[in-house]
């Protein structure tokens, strides 16, 4: 069903467009973002702006006086719609045989979207862990405060364009082998509008908005990770007109950590452990991002083992519980062999590797299928 733009600004349906651009200010007053921060606020005056640029618009407008819709593709070639036009066509005999030429598309509204933004936070692994919420300072296009929006200078109008009489295009005929050529140019004097504002706003010199910087509250959620974007809906660009605002964009830049490094919702460090407590076993103390843990190493513990602790990572979005909630903690254990013993030391390694049999090391212990290092390489060079 089509919409009912009428009834979105509030006006009958053979309101003139003087009426039409006083009920649209009027709602765009009382509805802006940076008046009224209501969410819903927000959504009604998207509709105001639409319903304006569909009624500004003389093409717009008689899609929907046939009962279709212009913006929502309702109007598609029934209801009386010439169906060369949906597809472009009747222009393009317009463009070569002057015919229906005087039609026209319309005047472009002044009132369009705003642009949207984009700023850059940096977190430490830690805010990324917890969410955090800041104020930002941004500086973006705002409606500006003395014209509402308009352009015009207070108690000031627009005007019609006296040179395409509110069209908001010129058109010149030539003759060719083809017969009359009709081309059509936004109107120079009012770049398209179909009106001129002859006394611009001070503030804003007729843009209709203004650069300011402000603060908006940012609130990001726990298990961000670099590169992830938070929108702030109707918080960017003011458009031109006063048009609706585009959205922010906050991108997370998280900065490095000197213990953990991440994978996803992972986390993962490395413990160095000297052979002594790798071979006879140690309970260590563990930094996590919930505080300490002890961490029990086994006895013959081997160089590359990695331990996990489950739900000791990073919070993962949009999910609850400790567990199936969290990613883990991987600790990679790293043992480390002196490189320098003295007498003593030395001694005593000896004794042990007397003890062990380890005087000579067997290249062959441990190998697949009984076949050593020695004899892999032979196997090899035949």
């Amino acid at each position: 069903m089509a919409r009912d733009y009428y009834a979105t600004l509030g006006v009958a349906s053979d309101a003139g467009p003087d009426e039409i651009k006083r009920a649209y200010r009027r709602l765009a007053r009382e509805l802006h973002p940076d008046v009224n921060p209501d969410p819903g606020a927000q959504e009604r005056f998207r509709e105001v702006s639409v319903a304006y640029e569909v009624l500004s618009d003389p093409e717009k407008r008689r899609i929907v006086d046939l009962g279709g819709d212009p913006m929502g593709g309702a109007g598609g070639t029934g209801g009386g719609q010439d169906p060369f036009s949906a597809f472009g066509f009747g222009d393009i005999m317009d463009a070569f045989f002057g015919g229906q030429a005087g039609r026209g598309r319309g005047p472009r509204s002044r009132v369009q979207p705003g642009a949207d933004a984009l700023i850059r936070m940096r977190l430490t692994l830690e805010e990324c862990a917890t969410g955090v919420t800041r104020d930002l300072q941004v500086d973006t296009a705002v409606l500006c405060s003395d014209c509402s929006g308009s352009g015009c200078a207070p108690g000031t109008d627009t005007s019609t364009c006296d040179i395409c009489n509110g069209s908001g295009e010129v058109q010149s005929v030539q003759r060719s082998f083809l017969g009359q050529v009709v081309t059509a140019r936004p109107c120079p004097k009012c770049r398209g509008f179909g009106e001129v504002i002859a006394d611009p706003c001070r503030k804003c010199g007729g843009d209709g908005r203004v650069r300011q910087r402000r603060s908006v509250a940012v609130r990001i959620p726990a298990g961000v990770a670099d590169g992830m974007r938070v929108r702030l809906a109707g918080q960017g660009e003011v458009g031109a007109g006063g048009g609706p605002a585009g959205d922010l964009y906050v991108e997370v830049e998280e900065e490095p950590h000197e213990l953990f490094t991440r994978d996803g919702a992972d986390l993962h460090c490395t413990v160095e452990l000297p052979m002594t407590a790798a071979a006879l076993g140690a309970t260590l103390p563990l930094p996590t991002l919930d505080g300490t843990e002890e961490l029990h190493v086994e006895p013959g513990t081997q160089h590359g083992t990695v331990r996990t602790l489950r739900g000791k990572g990073m919070p993962r979005l949009r999910s609850t519980g400790r567990v199936d909630g969290f990613g883990d903690l991987m600790v990679h254990v790293d043992v480390t062999v002196p490189t320098k013993l003295d007498a003593k030391q030395t001694d005593l390694l000896r004794q042990l590797a007397a003890l062990r049999g380890e005087e000579q090391p067997d290249l062959a212990a441990g190998s697949r299928n009984g076949h050593g290092l020695f004899s892999r390489l032979r196997g090899f060079s035949r």
